[in-house]
């Protein structure tokens, strides 16, 4: 962050000083978790379920921290910021917020890294939305960004009302490119996200069923997610995936410049010639209004094609020539834990471990990674182990179910469902193929396990996809522990 004093952090979000003539600056980090807490910093006071930052205040200072945005009056050098309506408290999910402190400190925050970016004048902010692909789009985008200039992003999904503006204070005056995540609970979301640090680049990746449950259709989403674009300025560019039709029609909602990409004809910035190796990692002609050249990426499953692309259109915009955006997503890697993490044990079994979220598109996703890995030249048995898919709504058991029919007409060699809430992809797949061992239902993580370590053999290639809820990545680290890699 910029070296600012408690009073001019006071004025940006409208607080008063408590315990302090406001005249000690702030040189380090912001941080609401005081482990992390350095010289300098600037500790942010936010209520949990268990435990309330402000009740650590006093031990902040001590630490290193400068002083404290807080709720209310600590025993500690603070800023103490005003209140937020009831609405505004409502809009803010965070667990064991009962009296609103935790909105009041949030909406600081946010004012406070809107006050921040504001003040520099050579920041690039660009901004990614999608119900799927965010995380790995975000990663890939800094990957190509960085040799540009100094780069700041979040570690890996920390792209709610919190994440958000405490990623933006990363930014200092020689962060040349802020890469952010946008998602979204409900209508307004976004776009009060874009107020926090306003995206002069916005990339939206598709519009699925994450989150249907909440938002009720697609098209909801939809409205949403174009959010980000209708917030762009004029001089801005909105990147836009052309092969998802409710995508496209975004073009139509921003003032900006718009890029369309993906592998549709029209698309300005497009892949040609895609092929898959047997790692399932996509090789492709990358195809721009400003040339031509081979990519060659390292990531694994053909959805990282529309992701890369979505990168390179940013680079371009921002000044990297096709040749140097080909060679840094060739040399890309995954940042992101449990995303499309492969890993081969010292025995030959392949590891997919997938586990931090799903929705259906990105279970097909990896599904489709599956297949491409274990039906090549030297086919090899896949095993699919799928838990829970949250937030769909009323649509949940038509999803898993149908999941469980894509894994059939995939031919994955063997599914296992972990959870009564999954059940449904059981019995989808039974009912298209006719199933009998190749799909069994299990009741607990520790169940699948115990199958597992039981029937997988050396040269398997096992995907562990789920949500988050479903704690599933259980089950890959039960698989690599002590198996040497």
């Amino acid at each position: 962050m910029i070296p600012l004093s408690l009073a001019e952090i006071a004025h940006a979000v409208g607080g008063r000083l408590h315990n302090t003539d406001g005249s000690p600056v702030v040189t380090g980090s912001v941080e609401f978790d005081s482990r992390q807490l350095s010289s300098g910093s600037l500790f942010v006071a936010l209520p949990g379920e268990k435990v309330d930052g402000h009740d650590f205040a006093a031990k902040a200072v001590v630490d290193g921290a400068v002083g404290v945005l807080a709720a209310r009056e600590v025993d500690a050098p603070a800023v103490i910021v005003p209140p937020v309506s009831e609405a505004h408290h409502g809009s803010v999910a965070l667990t064991g917020d009962t009296d609103g402190s935790g909105a009041a400190v949030l909406a600081a925050l946010a004012a406070l890294a809107r006050h921040v970016v504001d003040r520099l004048d050579k920041l690039n902010v660009v901004g990614v939305t999608g119900s799927s692909g965010k995380t790995s789009t975000k990663d890939l985008i800094a990957q190509v960004l960085s040799p540009m200039g100094p780069t700041v992003a979040p570690p890996g999904s920390f792209n709610n009302e919190l994440g958000h503006p405490w990623t933006a204070l990363r930014s200092d005056p020689d962060t040349r490119f802020l890469v952010l995540e946008l998602s979204a609970r409900g209508v307004g979301h976004i776009a009060q996200l874009c107020r926090v640090a306003p995206p002069r680049i916005g990339v939206v990746l598709n519009v699925g069923s994450a989150h249907l449950g909440e938002f009720g259709t697609r098209e909801d989403i939809a409205r949403t997610k174009g959010e980000l674009v209708e917030e762009l300025p004029a001089e801005g560019v909105a990147v836009l995936n052309a092969d998802d039709p409710l995508v496209a029609a975004m073009a139509g909602r921003t003032k900006a410049k718009v890029v369309l990409v993906g592998q549709s004809p029209n698309a300005d910035v497009r892949a040609e010639d895609v092929e898959l190796d047997e790692q399932a990692r996509a090789r492709f002609l990358l195809v721009t209004p400003k040339g031509s050249a081979r990519v060659a990426l390292g990531l694994h499953g053909e959805h990282h094609v529309g992701n890369a692309l979505s990168a390179a259109a940013v680079a371009l915009e921002l000044g990297a020539t096709v040749e140097e955006v080909a060679k840094r997503l060739s040399g890309a890697q995954r940042v992101s834990q449990r995303r499309m993490e492969v890993t081969t044990r010292a025995d030959g079994v392949t590891v997919v471990n997938d586990s931090y979220n799903a929705n259906p598109e990105s279970v097909r996703a990896a599904l489709k990674t599956l297949a491409a890995m274990t039906h090549g030249e030297q086919p090899r048995r896949g095993w699919a182990v799928l838990g829970v898919m949250g937030e769909l709504g009323d649509d949940h058991i038509a999803a898993h179910d149908g999941i469980g029919r894509y894994a059939v007409r995939l031919d994955i060699g063997r599914l296992v469902v972990v959870g009564e809430q999954a059940a449904p992809m059981h019995q989808g797949a039974y009912l298209e193929g006719s199933w009998g061992e190749e799909s069994v239902l299990v009741p607990d993580v520790d169940a699948a396990i115990a199958l597992l370590r039981d029937q997988v053999r050396p040269g398997d290639v096992v995907l562990v996809k789920a949500s988050k809820v479903a704690g599933l990545w259980r089950v890959a680290d039960a698989l690599l522990e002590g198996a040497g890699k």
